[in-house]
């Protein structure tokens, strides 16, 4: 009589797809992030009525003149390791690939604009008042002109959103800017 070892099914585990290396899916987070700090960062620092320090100024125009390069460089390979990456996810893991892809996108395209100009919108009339007739705070500082016996002052308040405003003071046309 023959013995026989009891025969012992072994189950493989078998995924259809192929596992993602860490280092790809790090480097792919590296570019997204880079991608996307190049072209918030200036725009969070550099806003309109808020404090900006001269060295966090210096950061964000140092950012934002390197933006337009590294923000395309990033965004390429981005959609490089995104074909790479593809494969190995399932429907959510890629829904949120193609989200983070639409990120860098817009980031890279935005990086490309002067976002700054579309804050800022010209003075279409500028109207006149007398002084005794402003309510302007006593506190508010203003830009003035004068030009023979014309007088003008434009509150920084206002100028600080316009930036530029084209007048005429005796007679005289001028570019008020600030």
């Amino acid at each position: 009589m023959t013995t026989s070892s009891p025969t012992v099914l072994q189950l493989e585990s078998r995924s259809d797809k192929p596992e993602a290396s860490p280092w790809i899916w790090g480097l792919f987070s590296l570019c997204a992030i880079a991608a996307v700090a190049f072209f918030f960062i200036p725009a969070f620092i550099i806003r309109p009525f808020r404090y900006q320090a001269p060295r966090a100024l210096l950061v964000a125009m140092t950012l934002r003149q390197r933006a337009p390069l590294i923000t395309l460089l990033a965004a390429l390979g981005c959609f490089a390791l995104a074909f790479v990456l593809w494969r190995t996810f399932g429907r959510w893991c890629k829904a949120l690939l193609v989200l983070t892809l639409l990120v860098v996108t817009f980031s890279a395209v935005m990086a490309r604009q002067n976002y700054f100009e579309w804050m800022f919108h010209p003075i279409a009339g500028p109207q006149f008042l007398a002084q005794a007739d402003s309510k302007l705070d006593a506190k508010e500082m203003v830009m003035a002109v004068s030009l023979g016996r014309d007088d003008r002052a434009y509150p920084i308040s206002q100028m600080a959103y316009h930036h530029v405003l084209n007048d005429v003071v005796g007679g005289v046309p001028i570019v008020a800017t600030y």
